[in-house]
């Protein structure tokens, strides 16, 4: 890897250096694992069928938001895109809508496709879509009053589809000035395509979108990020964003091009420091698939009900991207796909970097879930021995924010949470487990280690 320690000035777009940041280093570089993208990145996106029952969460943020307030009963008919939950009286929350027509069966505590547990309510589908009042068959051009957009952006149940889930109206009205819109595009975690998918398909519709976002925040500055081992995507986007003041940028490929910090950094040379967000240097970022949700939220008046997500690995046998409804258990998509191949012994929710394997496949998609990944791989999926730490430094050496990831999990393990909030800054990306010869799970160490540092802050 090249290391060089440059002043600000002498950086350049998406250069692999590193640079210094509060007497820590920021790795620019990244890493390169298979991207494994063949399986998919060449599928149209297809409509998943209509599910019998849907399984909706009320939480977003992996389910670390308030919940949403119920405004519908058990029992109570309901039409497709009829908001069930409204905002939470406190914390962050976001709308729910219901996804089919259909009867309200009951609420109820549920599983994430993450293994957590959080409200949900169950509708069972009584017939095909019949749509809530005010949803458009027909895209008309939204007002042009910031305050307007970020409501109806607001009034659609909008978050983050990137995989945060963070509410899209919260973030599109800082608390302090900004001046520049990023839209990822990089999607830089292995097999997942379906942002790949909806940039080929949707670009004029994504550049409509980012335009809204544009004109809430009131910036100047947007960009459109997108990896060079996407072409079709670039081209597609290029086209659509000709003569809008929007800069499409090629990004070199590696992980994880597409966590915000780097992102921002290879776009603008703009470096967030320890505890900060991208706000704080003047940037918001959202996600393509976000952009789509904002484009049909003030375009057609469409709340939140479906996302594109992607069903992959060699364990599926018809690897797809479909469009599917929020609250569809990951078990009815799979088996849409032609079900698993013999010998898959795990499914991860997300891709093999940052996601999760799952406990159960009969759990709903959420809003923030952009694909699911199987394999037969025996290297990809069997648990192999984890060895002492030889103290290689490799995991040091390869960490995007420039922690120490053997020093983080061995503290963690021994149950020493005081004094490690630099912990926090750790974006979870899973690159210190794939560079280590040791095999050692740090990530998972980290993860609890997280969880236990924002438990005592919020004491």
């Amino acid at each position: 890897m090249k290391k060089s320690y440059l002043t600000e000035n002498k950086l350049r777009k998406g250069s692999e250096i590193m640079v210094t940041l509060k007497a820590r280093t920021f790795n620019i570089g990244g890493v390169h694992p298979p991207d494994n993208k063949h399986y998919t990145a060449s599928k149209p996106i297809k409509r998943a069928p209509l599910p019998d029952t849907v399984t909706v969460p009320l939480t977003c943020m992996g389910g670390r938001s308030a919940p949403a307030k119920l405004v519908v009963r058990p029992g109570q008919e309901v039409k497709t895109g009829q908001l069930i939950a409204d905002l939470a009286p406190k914390g962050f929350s976001a709308k729910v809508h219901s996804p089919v027509t259909g009867k309200v069966l009951m609420v109820k505590k549920a599983m994430t496709v993450i293994g957590g547990w959080t409200d949900m309510v169950v509708i069972k589908r009584t017939s095909e879509d019949v749509w809530a009042e005010g949803i458009l068959t027909e895209p008309q051009e939204p007002p042009d009053d910031p305050k307007q957009l970020l409501e109806m952006v607001k009034d659609a149940g909008v978050v983050g589809m990137g995989g945060a889930g963070f509410p899209t109206h919260i973030k599109l009205s800082p608390p302090v000035p900004v001046d520049t819109l990023i839209i990822n595009g990089a999607e830089c975690e292995p097999f997942i395509t379906a942002d790949h998918r909806l940039m080929v398909e949707k670009p004029e519709e994504i550049v409509k979108g980012t335009l809204v976002a544009k004109r809430i925040l009131g910036v100047d500055r947007v960009y459109i990020g997108i990896e060079e081992n996407k072409p079709d995507a670039i081209e597609a986007i290029s086209k659509a964003a000709e003569g809008t003041g929007i800069e499409v940028v090629p990004l070199k490929t590696k992980y994880p091009q597409g966590s915000e910090k780097h992102l921002i950094y290879a776009i603008t040379g703009r470096m967030i420091p320890s505890g900060k967000l991208p706000m704080h240097v003047g940037v918001v970022v959202q996600n393509v698939a976000t952009i789509y949700a904002i484009y049909e939220a003030t375009y057609l008046r469409k709340p939140l009900i479906e996302r594109v997500i992607t069903i992959t690995g060699s364990g599926i046998n018809e690897p797809s991207n479909l469009l599917v409804r929020i609250g569809t258990s990951v078990r009815t998509l799979i088996d849409f796909c032609g079900g698993l191949r013999e010998g898959v012994s795990k499914v991860v929710a997300g891709g093999p970097m940052m996601g999760r394997a799952m406990v159960s496949l009969d759990v709903p998609v959420g809003k923030a879930c952009n694909g699911f990944v199987a394999n037969i791989d025996l290297d990809w999926v069997v648990s192999r021995d984890i060895s002492p730490c030889i103290n290689c430094a490799r995991c040091v050496d390869h960490c995007p924010m420039g922690l120490a990831p053997t020093w983080l999990a061995r503290h963690i393990k021994a149950g020493i949470i005081d004094g490690m909030e630099s912990v926090l800054d750790c974006i979870e990306c899973g690159t210190c487990v794939y560079v280590c010869p040791a095999n050692r799970p740090l990530l998972q160490f980290i993860r609890v280690g997280k969880a236990k540092v924002l438990a005592k802050l919020k004491k």
